[in-house]
């Protein structure tokens, strides 16, 4: 744990407000989804649902469209009382609705993919778990005997949508198989889940027996899983990776809380890639005089002061970078006060090399973190491609936004954990570009690297509108998986197999990726109106303020509530 930090009690941050009738909806949904997914429990940090799952199964999905559709019936009839409650109403019936024609799509019977599906959500869950007693290892050994049905009923969602012809793609499926196999393994996830409980002070014999029978089951339970997807449903998935426009626009919709012209974002995105690479080769030939990206890369990849090696030095190094930033842009561009100041960065227990933020619990007893998930063997890192990414997780990215929003106590529980992958990640991608034009990535490395990852962004722009609305490549032909790799391999400068990744999360998880840059996009098209408006008296500290106040949301309300 960091030193900082320190547990604090959340105190507001505004005038305190009356909690109205759109309010007490507000929380009742947000009581009704713990009910009825309780790993949201863990994530909020509430007591009394340790150890569930919620139904995976088509009982689950039932479940959850009568409780929608009862929390749209009361919103429709309720009055706002004010601003906040307009902004509550306009966007929970947003998320709301979205989710009802998502399930009607029949996009849950088909969910399946290598990223963020519940293949990963139910291990996810491990990942926040409280470990510090007997009490909360116990509740681990409860969850773990749990993973079994969960899985089950997983498996009867998919079946049920391989009887009605909704299929996932099937090179998702042999993904996703492949990675319930690691999780599996004998050296997998839950093996070393059982193994931290026997290293455990708090933990009696007993227990660690019970947690290491249970490990057993959970990680044969994802065996069997891994063994269904390549027997059962793999034979029926569709060979297509393209979802096809409609549903395409469906999942936009639901990742941006924006309605976006495809073609025009297409088109821009082309621009924009060509604008990302025009502006690392300026960088690049400051950094090797007259050489190419790739010479720089090569130059600092090389240079020992660019470099550390071993996952200790990299928690060391994360940990440092964002206690500065904290430092640095609490006195100076933002409000970061009490437990806003806390941020753990951490390695994370999986191996797949992606990195990402855990928001704190809404109490702040566990604190936000950043997470880093190490491939197996890799030990040396550089510090020039991943500074801009530590203000991306962290401040005054992820965190900040996440919470920032959280410390508002006059919002209710829903808008302060609301919000968009194109409001988060857009954000996240807003606060790199932030930094650098606050003089923060002034030296060419660290602005090479943030170019190289806003590259990447803009590439994947191109590549996912194109591959599932089947638009033309540059070369004039349909966007094929191959297509999409060459492109990438052109601008991003990693390692294939994470180019590899990536295409496949795009075939996998359509709308997502292109979030981080249309969200960008949108966040800085908001700034500039906003700032056009407000002429010489606009405050850019006050205004970041203003709108990380108002909680999470979809793009095109906070659009409205920000402009009217």
């Amino acid at each position: 744990m960091h030193a900082s930090a320190a547990r604090a009690t959340v105190a507001p941050v505004t005038d305190e407000r009356v909690p109205t009738e759109i309010d007490r909806i507000a929380e009742d949904w947000v009581d009704a989804s713990v009910a009825l997914h309780p790993e949201l429990a863990v994530v909020l940090g509430r007591p009394g649902q340790e150890g569930r799952y919620g139904d995976y199964s088509p009982d689950g999905l039932a479940a959850d469209d009568a409780a929608e559709r009862s929390v749209l019936r009361r919103l429709a009839a309720a009055t706002p009382a004010d601003e906040v409650d307009r902004v509550t109403k306009a966007d929970l019936t947003r998320e709301l609705e979205l989710s009802i024609e998502s399930r009607d799509a029949g996009l849950p019977l088909r969910d399946v993919n290598t990223i963020e599906s519940p293949v990963q959500a139910v291990r996810d869950v491990f990942d926040l778990e409280p470990t510090a007693t007997a009490e909360d290892w116990a509740a681990i050994e409860r969850r773990l005997r749990g993973v079994a049905p969960a899985l089950d009923g997983y498996l009867e969602r998919l079946r049920a949508g391989v009887r009605e012809g909704v299929v996932p793609a099937v090179r998702q499926v042999g993904l996703a198989a492949a990675q319930a196999a690691e999780f599996a393994a004998a050296d997998g996830f839950f093996a070393g889940l059982a193994a931290r409980a026997g290293a455990h002070d708090a933990v009696p014999a007993s227990l660690t027996a019970a947690i290491e029978s249970a490990a057993i089951a959970a990680a044969a339970a994802y065996g069997g899983l891994g063994t269904a997807l390549e027997q059962e449903i793999a034979p029926a998935a569709t060979p297509e990776d393209a979802i096809g426009r409609e549903l395409y626009a469906l999942q936009s919709r639901r990742f941006l809380g924006a309605a976006i012209d495809l073609d025009e974002t297409y088109e821009w995105g082309l621009a924009e890639l060509a604008r990302m690479a025009e502006e690392q080769e300026e960088v690049a030939s400051r950094i090797v005089p007259g050489g190419s990206v790739e010479d720089a890369i090569a130059a600092l990849d090389a240079d020992p002061a660019q470099r550390l090696d071993g996952t200790a030095a990299l928690q060391a190094w994360m940990q440092r970078l964002s206690d500065a930033a904290i430092e640095s842009l609490g006195a100076t561009h933002f409000a970061i006060e009490g437990p806003v100041r806390t941020l753990e960065c951490r390695i994370a227990p999986t191996r797949s090399g992606v990195i990402y933020y855990t928001p704190p619990s809404d109490d702040f007893s566990r604190p936000g973190a950043m997470w880093w998930s190490v491939p197996a063997g890799v030990e040396r890192f550089t510090t020039w491609r991943e500074t801009s990414t530590v203000y991306h997780e962290g401040v005054p990215g992820h965190h900040l936004q996440i919470a920032t929003a959280m410390t508002n106590r006059s919002l209710n529980t829903w808008r302060r954990t609301a919000g968009t992958s194109g409001y988060w990640e857009g954000w996240a991608l807003y606060a790199e570009r932030l930094m650098a034009e606050l003089g923060h990535l002034d030296a060419d490395p660290d602005r090479l690297g943030m170019l190289d990852g806003q590259r990447m962004r803009a590439a994947r722009v191109v590549v996912d509108i194109g591959l599932h609305l089947g638009k033309r490549d540059p070369a004039g032909d349909v966007w094929t998986r191959g297509a999409a790799l060459d492109l990438l391999r052109r601008h991003v400068h990693m390692d294939d197999a994470f180019l590899r990744f990536e295409v496949d999360r795009y075939c996998g998880w359509p709308g997502q990726a292109p979030s981080y840059k249309v969200g960008q996009r949108l966040w800085e098209e908001l700034r500039a109106e906003s700032a056009g408006r407000a002429g010489a008296a606009f405050d850019v500290r006050a205004w970041h303020r203003r709108v990380l106040l108002m909680g999470g949301m979809g793009m095109d309300t906070l659009r409205t509530a920000v402009l009217g």
